[in-house]
């Protein structure tokens, strides 16, 4: 499901809910529910709740934070209480007033929202308001934080370290997977939701797009990290990675499209240049050579989405679930290969190598979600020495050959593939979701399988171990490759590889480092 309808607004309150308040170690200390009574609260209700300040936010990931989800609210107006139930992947949040409670959720039953990745359900709560144990300091001093910051106050000493305050009003900002151009215009409009943003300078370093935006006030400059560092600008593309400048005054010399002081307007363009037309950006967007399947720049409307931390801003809400990967080295590239690699962000059904241009590939994955968390973990990763590619493509399905034709193998049907990682719904795998990384994590290992032979299997696929170490059961491992591109490669290799007794290795990213 990618949005909350209306109607869906509600729906299992009785039996999500209300049962959780039942559970001993719900850190509830006394919550009532008039609506409620022992026998209808296992039945599943369709009415909607009527709107409450106090909002139940479901499906969160195992690791989420209470800022995270603090976060989800802020754009809004104040938060007031926070219940994080961390078995359940559930919380409460209660805003100040119902008011805000009703804009948050009318803009997210549109705009999906999502941590950490994950997309979250969010829904009126038939509570008014949420008497937690006051006893829990540290929820406390977060609240307290936040609160702060958003009356414009400074967090009092105790409470600064719950919200890693700083002092500079200097934003440094750094956009991973700039797959769409972000221009200075953009940054303006979705910070300046926090804030008055006087100047902003962009530059490319180490190949990356990075920018310092200056707020008049350093609580501004908090609030914003809070909400957008780690969100996406477009879908599933352009993250921002935000921190604090060690600078706390820009200097900028020239209003152009790279820097921008809006306290002067005066400023001359230098170098001749322009200051930057949004219509450029659209153009681009719009190339008619492209299989983009495009997202539009950013308009207000979405600056605004986006500043409420959220990501499926334009137009690729209902998108296919088919990618266009190009780039790819055609020499060693091959179906299966393709498979295995974005087989682990979803189950992959078809893979077709273009037979007129063998450096680009359509791959169909089982819906329009898995596309999108296969194209922003994948795109400008390196596959056998070149960097991909990865977008949405504007086909609907990967058309398998007409019968009795031969396509040399270039196109795959994979439907029943036993490959499948995501085919168990609930599956721990959904869980297990991490950006390519050097570490590899390796389960289903034999018993009589030692550290050498683990070591020397991944060396012969062509790269370095750095490091290994076991889990205490011996089944499972990590395994440190020296470079991102080796681990990828060993994990296209060794995944499903025959270890032998019908036992296959099982192989996937990890977030830990050893």
């Amino acid at each position: 499901m990618d949005g909350i309808s209306d109607v869906a607004v509600g729906v299992k309150r009785g039996s999500d809910e209300l049962s959780m308040y039942n559970s001993p170690n719900s850190g509830m200390s006394s919550i009532s529910d008039g609506a409620s009574n022992g026998s209808d609260s296992k039945k599943l209700r369709v009415e909607e709740a009527p709107p409450s300040r106090v909002l139940h936010i479901r499906k969160l990931p195992n690791e989420a934070s209470e800022t995270e989800v603090i976060a989800l609210g802020l754009p809004f107006g104040k938060v007031t209480n926070i219940l994080t139930l961390k078995g359940k992947n559930q919380a409460f949040l209660e805003m100040g007033t119902e008011e805000t409670a009703i804009t948050m959720v009318n803009y997210y039953t549109n705009v999906t929202p999502h941590i950490r990745n994950v997309p979250v359900f969010i829904q009126y709560s038939n509570h008014k308001e949420l008497k937690t144990d006051a006893g829990n300091q540290r929820t406390q001093a977060v609240l307290q934080a936040v609160s702060a910051v958003q009356s414009g106050g400074s967090p009092s000493s105790d409470v600064q370290e719950a919200l890693a305050a700083a002092s500079s009003p200097v934003l440094r900002i750094i956009i991973d997977n700039m797959f769409y151009p972000v221009t200075l215009d953009v940054l303006q409009q979705i910070f300046s939701k926090f804030g008055t943003v006087m100047k902003i300078i962009t530059f490319t370093k180490n190949n990356q797009f990075q920018a310092l935006l200056q707020f008049s006030d350093p609580v501004n400059a908090q609030q914003a990290k809070l909400a957008l560092d780690g969100q996406n600008i477009y879908n599933s593309c352009c993250t921002l990675r935000i921190d604090f400048s060690k600078l706390v005054n820009l200097n900028v010399k020239y209003n152009n499209d790279k820097s921008r002081d809006y306290t002067r307007p005066e400023l001359p363009a230098g170098d001749g240049q322009p200051s930057i037309d949004p219509s450029v950006a659209a153009a681009f967007s719009k190339d008619s050579n492209s299989l983009l399947g495009a997202l539009n720049p950013l308009s207000a409307a979405a600056a605004a989405a986006a500043a409420a931390g959220r990501v499926a801003l334009a137009g690729q809400t209902g998108s296919s679930g088919v990618l266009l990967v190009s780039n790819l080295n055609e020499e060693m590239v091959t179906p299966q290969s393709l498979f295995t690699l974005f087989g682990v962000y979803g189950d992959v059904q078809r893979v077709k190598i273009l037979y007129n241009k063998k450096d680009s590939a359509l791959i169909q994955m089982s819906d329009g979600n898995q596309a999108q968390l296969a194209m922003s973990h994948l795109n400008g990763q390196k596959m056998y020495g070149k960097i991909i590619r990865v977008t949405l493509s504007k086909h609907q399905t990967v058309a398998l050959p007409r019968d009795g034709l031969d396509d040399q193998g270039l196109t795959k049907d994979y439907a029943n593939s036993p490959l499948h990682r995501f085919k168990k719904p609930g599956s721990k795998n959904f869980q297990n979701i991490f950006p390519p990384s050097a570490t590899l994590h390796l389960s289903n290992v034999p018993q009589d399988v030692t550290e050498d032979d683990l070591r020397l299997l991944f060396s012969n696929a062509g790269g370095t171990v750095k490091a290994f170490k076991f889990f205490q059961d011996r089944k499972m491992a990590l395994i440190q490759m020296s470079t991102v591109e080796e681990a990828i490669q060993a994990l296209i290799d060794l995944h499903n590889y025959n270890m032998g007794g019908s036992q296959h290795l099982r192989v996937s990213f990890s977030k830990s480092t050893i």
